[in-house]
């Protein structure tokens, strides 16, 4: 069909619906919107807000302080109570401990410079994340999310969560 051969009807038809479809959205859009806040909300808000950001900075100082006094003993590792749980030889530092962890991915933290139960226990997620892209596409499938709690509870030595935690999450997905 060829624009010329449309009649004059058609014409004012097309030009009707297109002012009722900006006539419908103009009313709808108008509609939406929600009036001001009440400035005495907004007073009231704006005082919770900063009275919980001073909250908020005295925590984050508690946990600095806290931090500070931490004591810096080394937990000692217990081959012989390892191997009670896991039923097999466990060596100290040893990442393929972690469910989801083999030689390749290990050496990629080792690359890393995370080659303890403790360095991976301070590591992020996202940091685990960077860690498995280093070693290209096939890296990607793995979901490294529990990899820091598993080598928390390694590097403290609580073998019985770690293994109680193993057989409920197969393939190390929480």
């Amino acid at each position: 069909m060829e624009i010329e051969s449309l009649g004059l009807l058609h014409w004012a038809l097309l030009v009707l619906v297109g002012i009722t479809g900006v006539a419908v959205g103009f009313y709808l859009g108008k509609g939406n919107k929600k009036s001001g806040i009440d400035p005495e909300v907004y007073t009231s808000l704006e005082t919770r807000n900063k009275g919980l950001q001073s909250e908020l900075d005295a925590c984050r100082q508690e946990v600095a302080r806290l931090g500070s006094e931490a004591p810096t003993e080394e937990i000692g590792f217990d081959a012989a109570a390892a191997k009670a749980v896991f039923g097999k030889r466990v060596k100290e530092n040893d990442l393929k401990l972690v469910e989801g962890i083999g030689p390749k991915i290990e050496g990629l933290f080792h690359n890393f410079d995370i080659k303890t139960w403790k360095d991976l226990s301070e590591v992020t997620v996202d940091r685990c994340y960077e860690v498995l892209g280093s070693g290209g596409d096939r890296y990607k499938i793995h979901d490294p999310s529990s990899w820091p709690m598993q080598a928390r509870m390694a590097y403290q030595g609580d073998w019985k969560a770690l293994h109680r935690w193993q057989v409920e999450h197969k393939h190390g997905k929480l």
